[in-house]
Parts: C-alpha cells; structure tokens; sequence
C-alpha cells in the first residue's frame, strides 16, 4: 500500500531516471515531461551502471533534492550471470544513495516477486519468489530499503504491453508483430492461462502520480482484469486484413503460475482514485491506431 506525504501534489525539483532509453523508462520519461517535470534521463550510453567507475559517475549526475526513478535492468533473468549483473548494478545505485540525500526514490520492480495463488495477489502477499527474474527484483527491493534513507515507493507491474516493447516476449507484443507480418500465432497450448496485462501507458501514468504524491510503500500495477492468450491473439487478429491463424501446439512443460494469476486493483484504486485502469482490449486498440500512425 502506499501512502503520499504530499497532501497536495507537487513536481520534484528534479528526476533523476536511470533507465531511460528502455520501454518503460522511455514511456516514463515522455510522461513526465508532458506534464513538465524536469527529467534527466541515463540511459546506458550515458550511465553503464556495471562499468569501472559508475559510481563516482552516478554520483556526479545526482544533486541534493534529485527524485531518483530506477528501473535499469538486464530483463528478463534467465541465468546466474544475468541476476549477478542485475544486483552488481543496484550495488552502484546503492553506493550513491547511501551519502546523498535525495527527496524521493521510485524503483519499478516485477509482479514476479509473489509465488502463485489461486486468490487476487494483493500487496500484503507474501513475496515469495519462485524465478531467477522474481528472485533479481526483490533482491534489488531490499538492497534499496536497507540504503536509502529518502521515501521509497516500489512499483510491481505485471505483463506489460505497448508499441515499443523490444523484447517481443510472448504476448500482445509478439502477437502483434506476427500479425503484422501475416504470420500465424502460434500459442503455448491453447493459449488457455489467464493472466493479467497492463498497458505501459498505466505504468508511465502511476509513475507520474507516484512522484507527485512523493508515495512510499508498495503498489502493484495491474488492471484486476484476467484474459486468455487465446482471446489476446484473436483480438489482435481481429485488427488486420492479414489472413493470420491462432494455432495452439503441445504443450512443453508444466503451464506456467498454474494457468490463472489474479490481481486485486483495490490499494490502485484507494491510492489514486482519479486513476483507471486501461482494459485490455481497448490497449489493445490504442497500440493498433499507435502502429497505424507510425507507419
């Protein structure tokens, strides 16, 4: 849950963002400069948290006052070296906050901090990491609380989806370009899980109003609302002229979170009650129209 120490909303005197070249930090930073916060965005080119010297140089950028948003990561975790690098660079961030006084810190973690639960997961869950990816994430949670001694909101979005994604995991975002290219989608099964997907703009809007109301605690980003694969693919599909078949495939492996992963939206709602939730299939219309304009 998260409480604001502003009782009215207010601008940082400056944001920090470490991460800003990546798909939500890029989403963030356009948010927040649409609503005229003065944003400094590090991207790797500019800060390589990993590199020889990224200390001093972190702390060279950051000033007395500084917001700080971090959501650098090397993501998703697939192995030991991955989650080594991903607490080696929160080692630095670590290193800086300790001896600076900052007004605020917001770190976006991962809904892949809770184990699987037939129940809404809510913020009083227990996290109970059961990958290398949720593993990284609350690692890096717990290395921030124990040295930052400045308000820390830390930010769980679940599957997240939108126009820029890189990653072209399995989901909306693959769909999507498979659609595009008149390819086939093919799903994991029948595309049967039901899970959970929220639309990078939310996050990039909940980051904004976290930094205003200078929150601290813990909040999760997602809709509350669970939809198949299957129902993702058609309704992808169902936006191109593109003669593209949804196939399912055996199955390797155990379904993933059980095949269902529910969330509770309540503490979004209690945190911000001007703030609603973009469901799926009008993100999904959105990103189609994005794609549209883009060419």
């Amino acid at each position: 849950m998260l409480e604001h120490l502003n009782t009215t909303p207010e601008h940082p005197p400056r944001l920090v963002v470490l991460g800003a070249g990546g798909f939500v930090g890029g989403a963030s930073v356009k948010r927040l400069e649409a609503e005229g916060i003065p944003v400094l965005g590090l991207g790797r080119g500019e800060l390589d948290l990993l590199e020889q010297g990224a200390v001093d140089k972190l702390a060279a950028y950051l000033k007395p006052n500084d917001a700080l948003l971090v959501i650098s990561a090397r993501a998703p975790v697939k192995d030991n070296a991955m989650l080594l690098d991903n607490i080696a660079m929160m080692k630095t961030v670590c290193d800086v906050v300790e001896n600076i006084v900052l007004s605020h810190v917001v770190y976006i973690s991962s809904d892949a901090v809770y184990a699987d639960s037939s129940d809404p997961l809510t913020e009083t869950c227990s996290a109970e990491p059961g990958s290398l990816h949720g593993a990284m994430h609350l690692a890096r949670e717990l290395m921030l609380q124990h040295s930052c001694s400045a308000p820390l909101a830390i930010l769980r979005p679940t599957l997240i989806y939108g126009l820029d994604d890189p990653h072209s995991g399995y989901g909306p975002n693959r769909f999507r370009r498979l659609a595009a290219e008149g390819e086939d989608i093919v799903l994991f099964g029948e595309g049967e899980e039901q899970r959970d997907h929220v639309l990078v703009d939310d996050v990039a809007e909940l980051v904004c109003l976290t930094l205003s109301h200078r929150s601290r605690g813990v909040l999760n980003v997602a809709t509350g609302q669970v939809i198949s694969f299957r129902d993702i693919a058609e309704e992808i599909v169902s936006k191109f002229n593109n003669p593209v078949a949804v196939k399912g495939s055996p199955r390797q492996g155990a379904m993933p979170h059980n095949g269902y992963r529910p969330f509770d939206a309540v503490a979004t709602r209690a945190a911000f009650p001007e703030f609603s939730y973009t469901l799926v299939k009008d993100g999904l219309e959105k990103v189609h129209k994005q794609m549209i304009e883009m060419g």
